[in-house]
């Protein structure tokens, strides 16, 4: 599946307070999800020595699909693409890489 393709057909599924005008509820949901995911995280490092089960994995897999489910959603509220983001990321830490600037700290190095 492509991020295109996502992005479109996970909006079928927004039912959130104005969808389609409400940037706000797909932020704090992306907040609250990667926070879960977070949590699991840190319990396996609390927890099971940093090992991570099948169990957790699957778990985290689908946290990550509510993280992910967000995104499309506030890029969508924000009329932007996933494939367009995608790519930028990509072309920014290449940018990056090249320069020998990828560690380090601030957005516009």
């Amino acid at each position: 599946m492509d991020f295109q393709a996502y992005q479109e057909r996970s909006r079928a599924t927004a039912r959130y307070p104005e969808a389609g005008a409400n940037p706000i509820y797909p932020t704090l949901g992306l907040c609250g999800e990667a926070g879960e995911v977070a949590d699991k995280v840190k319990k396996v490092l609390r927890d099971q020595n940093g090992s991570f089960s099948p169990e957790v994995i699957a778990a985290l897999e689908l946290e990550l699909g509510d993280v992910l489910w967000y995104v499309a959603q506030l890029a969508t509220e924000l009329g932007l693409e996933l494939d367009q983001i995608a790519q930028a990321n990509l072309d920014k830490l290449a940018s990056r890489a090249a320069r020998n600037v990828i560690a380090g700290s601030g957005d516009t190095r």
